[in-house]
This record gives C-alpha cells, sequence and structure tokens, in this order.
C-alpha cells in the first residue's frame, strides 16, 4: 500500500470515527443555503423593483397616496392590492382561528379512537386539495350559496358609523368580492392551524391532564386553564403560519377576489391582493416600468411575510421564556 492509500484510509477512518464534526458541517452548510436563498431571493425583487421605487417613492404603498393602477398611462399605486391581502387574511384568521382549535381539542381529547383517525385524515386533505380546485368550486359552488347571501345579510351594517365603510354594498350578483375571497381562505388555513394546534396539544404531556383532574378539574377546565395555557407557544406559531398562507395564497384568492383596483375599504366590492395583481398582470406587463411596480408589489409581500415570520419567532420564543 502507497503513502497516497494510506492518507486517504487515515482520512475516512477520522470521518468515520468522527461523525459529529461532518454532521455538522452538512447541518451548517444546509443552513447557510437557506440563508443565501432568502437574501437572493430579496436582493433580486429590490434591484427589479428600483425604476418603480424611483418613480414613485414612499406614495406606491401610502394609505393616503390617491388610489390608481392604469398601466396604460404608467400610474401605479399598490395600497389597494396591500390592503386587499391584509383585509382578506385578517378576516380569515379571525373566522378561522376559533373553529381550528376547537377541531383541535375533539380530535386531541375528545374524539373516541374510532373516530379520530378518519377525522385526523380528512383535516390533513383538507390541506391537501390545490388552491386551483377551492377556486373553481368556489366559483361555482362556494360563492353563489354562501357568499351572495352573507354579502346581502351583512349590508345593513353600512350604516354604522365608523365600520360602516366596510360594508358598503351592493353585494355583486356573482360574489366576486374581498369577502368571498376571505370565506375560501377561512377554508384554506382552517386544516393547518388546526392540525399543528392537535399536535401541540398532543405532544403535551399526560401528567399536565392528570394533575389537574386530580385537583378536581373538570374536563373542560383542563383543557381552557391547563393545556391551551401550556401550548400556546406551538398555537400561535399554527396562527402565524395560517396567516402567512392565508396573506401570501394565489390562485384560489385570484379566481374569486374580482379582481378589480376600486371598491375602497368595502368588503363587500371586488379587489386585489398583492399575490392576485402579480399572478394577473406580470406575465402581460406592458412596459419596464409596469414590471418594476409588480416587482415592488412582490418585495411588499416578501417583506411582509420576513416581519410575520420574525414576529412568530418572538412571540414564541417570549412566550416560553414567561412560562418558564
Amino acid at each position: 500500500m502507497n503513502a497516497t492509500q494510506t492518507s486517504w484510509r487515515r482520512r475516512l477512518t477520522y470521518y468515520f470515527k468522527h461523525g459529529d464534526v461532518l454532521w455538522w458541517a452538512l447541518i451548517t452548510l444546509s443552513a447557510l443555503v437557506a440563508v443565501v436563498l432568502v437574501l437572493w431571493i430579496g436582493w433580486q425583487v429590490w434591484v427589479q423593483s428600483a425604476e418603480s421605487r424611483h418613480a414613485f417613492g414612499w406614495a406606491f404603498v401610502s394609505p393616503w397616496a390617491k388610489p390608481a393602477w392604469n398601466p396604460a398611462l404608467d400610474k401605479f399605486q399598490a395600497w389597494p392590492a396591500i390592503y386587499g391581502s391584509l383585509i382578506t387574511a385578517l378576516i380569515a384568521l379571525i373566522l378561522a382561528v376559533p373553529l381550528a382549535l376547537g377541531i383541535a381539542v375533539f380530535l386531541s381529547e375528545l374524539a373516541p379512537p374510532w373516530l379520530r383517525g378518519p377525522l385526523n385524515y380528512m383535516v390533513e386533505m383538507l390541506a391537501a386539495i390545490p388552491s386551483v380546485v377551492y377556486g373553481l368550486w368556489g366559483i361555482y359552488v362556494f360563492l353563489p350559496l354562501v357568499v351572495v347571501p352573507v354579502g346581502k345579510a351583512l349590508e345593513p351594517l353600512g350604516g354604522l358609523p365608523v365600520v360602516g365603510e366596510l360594508f358598503q354594498g351592493p353585494t355583486p350578483a356573482s360574489g366576486f368580492t374581498r369577502l368571498g375571497a376571505a370565506l375560501v381562505l377561512v377554508i384554506m388555513i382552517l386544516p393547518t392551524i388546526a392540525a399543528v394546534s392537535r399536535d401541540v396539544l398532543q405532544a403535551i404531556p399526560r401528567s399536565q391532564r392528570e394533575a389537574a383532574m386530580a385537583l378536581g378539574a373538570t374536563r373542560w377546565e383542563t383543557v381552557w386553564k391547563v393545556l391551551l395555557p401550556y401550548g400556546q407557544s406551538g398555537i400561535l406559531g399554527a396562527v402565524i403560519l395560517g396567516f402567512g398562507r392565508a396573506i401570501g395564497e394565489t390562485m384560489a384568492v385570484t379566481m374569486v377576489i374580482g379582481n378589480s383596483a376600486g371598491g375602497g375599504y368595502s368588503i363587500l366590492k371586488p379587489g386585489y391582493t398583492m399575490a392576485s395583481i402579480i399572478a394577473n398582470e406580470f406575465a402581460e406587463a406592458v412596459s419596464d416600468l409596469h414590471t418594476s411596480a409588480l416587482m415592488e408589489i412582490g418585495l411588499v409581500l416578501f417583506v411582509i411575510t420576513l416581519l410575520l415570520n420574525a414576529l412568530a419567532r418572538w412571540l414564541v420564543v417570549n412566550r416560553t421564556i414567561k412560562r418558564a
């Protein structure tokens, strides 16, 4: 055996004996690749949106600037799309979280074993349905049967002070509204929040339940006063995860929201989201400034997503430290 073969054999022996070093290097490399990808994506959308940022400045995203989206005249203002994303995601979150927590509690604490398995499967199947299927179902079934009647029922609230502007009608007969997009998003984010919250509750040590029951707590008191506070950091992470999916959802929202830059602040009118306006217009952008404006909307969506994840991480860590 020559010197070269001996050297390679020693190196292999070292790495096999000290596998932790090689494993640490692979994990570190994977983490660095993720960071580099995020930075690269952010840099690309920043560079590609330079023309729009120079042309419109902060007025592009300001809620006080005059709304305008006219590709023929190269006039762009993104606030209606930003508002559409925020309001639809917020409504979806408000409606989905109580339902998702109820499902999670039932599946983890109350459901009999023969029912728990099929229900778990059905909840996870809802998360696996492609968004375009939700969009088609929304157009032909959900909008005419649910959204239009609900919209008609909410129209009288348009006369209320302060919040009345959210319910200015009339609701379109087609149902293509911000409300329709929000209600479809409820169904789309419900399984995500429910499945993660269920796993969080199931991971809580059984001793927590037994201690509460031994002290005389009822089943409901055990859930409300012990399990939910104990798993609040994980449940909060599930909620933020659902909100992130809602604010970035593209195809289903594009198919049901109506894709109109008007509508003011009413949820009973058609609108845009950041994702839907990019999906609708990017392939047919009529000028370089139009493309740059769409890239700047992508930059805004990218920043909002990063801030949501940072906020979720901070809240989870903060809650964990306080509980400890």
